[in-house]
């Protein structure tokens, strides 16, 4: 049996909407194996990219717990988070969050140069995963000299730089044109059969979904449905 890399318990969310609350998410349980695809579906507002945010650590639920790897990583303080979640958790989103005045191999490397890692063996692994995606030929180009596709094809590359145990993937084809999706969905798996890093994948793209090992649905705030692909 797979071991269980996430665990996931009556997670809850809310947020202050003038004198009252906006409940996102309505108790979320939820196990997910080491080296999973995992996709996740339902309609806009349902609560995918809250879940995400969540398991990433960019935000505290307001109540539930979550283990990763069997700790709760929640029990950490702000700092010693953020280290893991520079360390362990790649992040892909639907717009890339690049920065502008940084080259490709410098954008690439940076989540390990604020690990601490030496410039140029930062640049070194930025480089190789860059080669793996396709990009070995625009390392010194900037953001706005790339087109959409290989703007996220740096942010695929990025969020693998630390070689993560988890890489979320919010949307990750949905800013781009049908046949860059599909590139883009075809190098988030391949990368993921690379390095046997665990993918959870928010999405409304049907074939993204069905590419997953499993897919669950979520509708206001809880998961309503759950397919083995």
């Amino acid at each position: 049996m797979s071991e269980v890399i996430l665990s996931v318990s009556n997670l809850k969310k809310s947020f202050r909407q003038g004198s009252g609350e906006l409940h996102v998410l309505n108790g979320i349980n939820l196990e997910v194996k080491k080296g999973e695809i995992l996709s996740v579906i339902g309609p806009s507002g349902a609560g995918k990219s809250t879940l995400l945010h969540i398991l990433g650590t960019l935000d505290r639920p307001t109540s539930g717990s979550i283990l990763f790897g069997g700790e709760d990583v929640f029990a950490r303080r702000e700092p010693e988070l953020a280290r893991f979640r520079n360390s362990r958790i790649g992040f892909v989103f639907q717009f890339h969050h690049l920065m502008p005045e940084f080259t490709a191999e410098e954008n690439v490397s940076m989540p390990a140069r604020i690990a601490g890692m030496g410039p140029q063996k930062a640049l070194e692994l930025a480089r190789e995963l860059l080669g793996a995606v396709g990009l070995s030929q625009r390392l010194v180009h900037r953001p706005p000299e790339l087109s959409g596709g290989e703007q996220q094809r740096v942010s695929i590359a990025r969020a693998l730089v630390m070689k993560p145990s988890l890489v979320l993937a919010d949307e990750p084809t949905g800013n781009l044109d049908h046949a860059t999706g599909h590139v883009v969905q075809e190098l988030l798996l391949e990368m993921k059969r690379k390095y046997g890093t665990t993918l959870i994948v928010a999405t409304h793209n049907p074939e993204l979904a069905r590419s997953a090992d499993r897919v669950i649905t979520i509708e206001d705030g809880q998961v309503t449905k759950e397919e083995i692909n």
